[in-house]
């Protein structure tokens, strides 16, 4: 892909709308693998025009209850999940587990299908987000944290507390209301449904 392609069709998310929040867990190190993930070379969040441009909406709307987006990832690279391939594939004590998947050996995120070998982040219109309140910027109670792979994350859990349901309902009503689709198993997890790039997996570094 090269650098005019790339600058024309994927958009700094921040920059076209500095009122999202933004927690880059990918490029921070604090998520499930517990580091700096291959790929997020600059913390940035690079997604699709057509996408930025529908999560802009979700905000205005949202804005009307007092609340607002944070987001967690949207473009990821293919080096990124191959980051992930080689760390599943490793051995030793994985300091992260009691934290992100108590009930699973890392071996097992892919098989379980919580974690995939050409992620649709890559296409670059998928988005992991939460609801925030507009004014003090604290995240709203959605029964896990983000990248939490388990039952517990499905959209559909009953074991959460009623107002972590209410707040994934919310958030899945805003999402879908603007062309997103959500995935069942994560409900921070939403795909542009008209994507401009369903069949296209990019590598480009974020930087």
């Amino acid at each position: 892909m090269s650098e005019t392609i790339k600058t024309e069709l994927f958009v700094d998310l921040l920059a076209s709308d500095p009122s999202i929040s933004m927690d880059l867990k990918y490029f921070t190190g604090d998520n499930f693998v517990g580091e700096k993930i291959a790929g997020y070379e600059r913390e940035i969040c690079l997604i699709t025009q057509p996408a930025a441009q529908a999560l802009e909406r979700v905000q205005q709307q949202l804005a009307t209850f007092g609340l607002g987006l944070k987001v967690f990832d949207a473009y990821r690279p293919q080096r990124a999940v191959n980051h992930f391939i080689n760390w599943c594939g490793s051995e030793g004590p994985c300091l992260t587990q009691s934290r992100f998947f108590p009930d699973l050996e890392r071996n097992q995120l892919f098989s379980e299908g919580y974690l995939v070998r050409h992620s649709s982040h890559s296409r670059g219109s998928t988005v992991d987000l939460t609801l925030v309140d507009r004014q003090t910027g604290q995240e709203l109670e959605m029964g896990t944290e983000f990248d939490f792979f388990g039952p517990e994350s499905w959209f559909d859990c009953l074991t959460v507390s009623g107002q972590a349901r209410a707040n994934r309902m919310l958030l899945q009503q805003v999402m879908v209301q603007h062309g997103f689709v959500p995935f069942h198993q994560e409900w921070w997890h939403f795909t542009l449904q008209d994507e401009p790039y369903p069949n296209r997996y990019f590598d480009f570094p974020i930087n």
